[in-house]
């Protein structure tokens, strides 16, 4: 197996923002620092839910700095660093390498897209500069692009391209992932997939609910490797209405009306995204109240 990064529950950390849509970073502070006293394996900067992009390239970059800086090495610290341009990508994967960030998590490019051997060549560029672990990121639903099992088992060659975080939900993927490039370490992308992905030997997830109930999220990887598959495919069950409620609005539009709510930030977000409508925003305050994530 290639490096591992991290194994358990990396947060896909939410931007904290005020209602102007200036970034937070008194909230994103307190954000980072009670994830990792809640016990979080790794953390994740500037991805889809940190809401990477709508940020100007200097928050981008003051967002990763911040982010290293603050951990100061409790846990690893993951940098989105994607792009649809190769070039931008590369810049801002040399620059988090350069500021300590442990490894880069880089989607797959959207709009333009690309073939799969465009693929190849996007990630193995990005991969050339980079002196951390390079995650790579399948996103299809968002990006109209399918990063297949195949151009995976090529990838692997590259040595530091070591894991994918695969958000298809396409299960049969997974599985072909698993079978074709053995030595991927593979993270679930989705909240309501961590244990079929654990049962095929992933490693973790990296999660959009671990920024609500992070104990109960690493709790579902931690009884997994302890062996009680029962215990944890229970507990992924009872959070599932939490997951369902967090993805019921475009992601992070409701992870941070739920941040929000338990204090870190204003819930400010930037346009396109709007406030998470009031009748979805209590079904999810009630989910919260129920599982002890607020009062």
């Amino acid at each position: 197996m290639k490096q591992v990064v991290f194994r358990g529950i990396a947060t896909a950390l939410v931007t904290p923002m005020k209602p102007d849509g200036a970034i937070d970073y008194e909230a994103y502070g307190r954000l980072i620092d009670w994830q990792i006293e809640s016990g979080i394996n790794a953390l994740v900067a500037c991805g889809t839910t940190g809401e990477s992009a709508t940020m100007t390239e200097s928050e981008h970059k003051e967002v990763i700095r911040f982010t290293v800086e603050r951990v100061a090495g409790r846990v690893p610290v993951i940098a989105g660093t994607g792009s649809n341009c190769t070039a931008k990508a590369v810049a801002m994967t040399r620059y988090a390498c350069e500021v300590g960030a442990d490894a880069c998590l880089v989607v797959t490019p959207y709009y333009n897209k690309a073939t799969q051997a465009g693929l190849i060549a996007h990630f193995t560029a990005i991969a050339d500069v980079s002196t951390k672990p390079i995650i790579t990121y399948n996103v299809p639903s968002r990006t109209g692009c399918n990063l297949l099992p195949a151009t995976c088992a090529e990838l692997l060659k590259h040595p530091r391209i070591a894991a994918v975080k695969e958000a298809s939900g396409n299960i049969s993927q997974i599985v072909e992932i698993a079978a074709k490039a053995p030595e991927l370490v593979i993270y679930s992308g989705n909240d309501d997939q961590i244990v079929p992905i654990l049962s095929m030997g992933g490693l973790g997830c990296i999660s959009v609910l671990s920024n609500v109930v992070p104990r109960e999220t690493v709790a579902i990887c931690d009884k997994f490797f302890a062996g009680d598959v029962a215990g944890a495919a229970k507990l992924q069950c009872e959070l599932l209405n939490l997951v369902n409620l967090l993805f019921c609005e475009v992601n992070p539009i409701p992870a941070k009306a739920a941040t929000a709510a338990m204090g870190f930030g204003e819930g400010g977000i930037r346009l396109p995204l709007t406030p998470m409508t009031e009748k979805n925003r209590q079904a999810l305050l009630e989910e919260m109240k129920k599982l002890g994530a607020i009062k």
